[in-house]
């Protein structure tokens, strides 16, 4: 059984979106960040930058941290979603949602959706690098059907929860077709809607 500590983000979803689509037995363990409790001390004992999500996978006594990481032990621990052949590509866009999309979005969340008005540099520049974004990903999804080529994989599972808030992004993402296709088609697979209401058994992904 995966014990899973986490709160409802971006970040946390993706464990719980890889744990439903692999069909792994798994308890949630809330960690309230708004209170502080990534700070306390059982948490960094288990996540030494007091970040979620962490799981600990109590069959094997292992103790994960780093979301990209946790994806790719779940993908080898299952089979599923990592496959050899296509490893190099899924790993370069799974590090590019972890060094890139991730952080630039959550920056772009921080001053225009939290503390809008407080910089007016920092709205600018975060909505521009995450309109870029949306541009590199559209780009990329004109010409694949998944991020790393033709399958569905953590690379995937790791970017839509970032895509699943673009209503606080702003930037319209009907406006991009190819990116529409993609978050359509993932927005309606079984396993992603478990896991992207694995905290509100009545939250769905927004619509377009």
């Amino acid at each position: 059984m995966i014990e899973l500590f986490t709160a409802n983000t971006p970040n946390g979803k993706k464990i719980s979106i890889m744990l439903e689509e692999i069909k792994y037995e798994y308890k949630v363990v809330n960690i309230d960040i708004n209170k502080g409790d990534q700070f306390k001390e059982n948490f960094i004992k288990i996540s030494p930058l007091s970040k979620i999500p962490v799981i600990i996978d109590h069959e094997r006594n292992q103790t994960i941290f780093e979301s990209g990481a946790i994806l790719i032990y779940l993908a080898e621990q299952s089979g599923k979603f990592y496959d050899v052949e296509e490893r190099l590509e899924i790993n370069q866009w799974l590090m590019a949602q972890m060094g890139y999309f991730g952080p630039m979005l959550g920056q772009h969340h921080q001053f225009h959706h939290y503390n809008p008005g407080k910089s007016k540099f920092g709205e600018d520049r975060y909505f521009k690098i995450s309109e870029r974004i949306y541009r590199e990903l559209n780009e990329r999804l004109s010409k694949s059907k998944y991020l790393a080529g033709k399958n569905y994989t953590i690379a995937d599972i790791a970017t839509f929860p970032w895509i699943a808030r673009h209503e606080w992004h702003d930037i319209g993402l009907k406006k991009f077709k190819n990116l529409t296709r993609w978050y359509e088609e993932i927005s309606e697979r079984d396993g992603v809607k478990r896991g992207f209401a694995f905290m509100d058994e009545n939250e769905l992904p927004p619509k377009p």
